[in-house]
């Protein structure tokens, strides 16, 4: 299994990312985690250009709180869920600010 995670995403008002996250030992397939995060990112997209202006915080919430959703849906002891989410968020945190960003050029010449 690699360790990275190659991924790169363009926002809707054109900035580039390019990112390398780290993957968990347990990964069991870094090809699905590069789909649902595309997909997730392409419906939060398509969503909030239908909801029209939404805070960036609102954005953050709903997701923490999908995160929790989705971390109470394991059965597991909670201790573990909320010990792995916290990993998780700070791993992928840290890969965000390791990113390449590009800007889209504007202006005329």
């Amino acid at each position: 299994m690699p360790s990275k995670l190659p991924f790169e995403y363009t926002s809707p008002t054109g900035e580039h990312f390019s990112l390398n996250f780290s993957l968990h030992p347990d990964t069991v397939s870094a090809m699905r985690v590069s789909q649902l995060l595309y997909r997730l990112l392409e419906t939060l997209d398509q969503e909030i250009g239908v909801l029209g202006d939404t805070a960036n915080g609102d954005v953050l919430q709903a997701l923490a709180m999908a995160l929790a959703v989705r971390a109470g849906m394991i059965h597991a002891d909670r201790t573990v869920t909320d010990r792995l989410c916290d990993e998780l968020v700070r791993q992928a945190l840290a890969g965000m600010g390791e990113a390449r960003r590009g800007h889209p050029l504007s202006g005329s010449a």
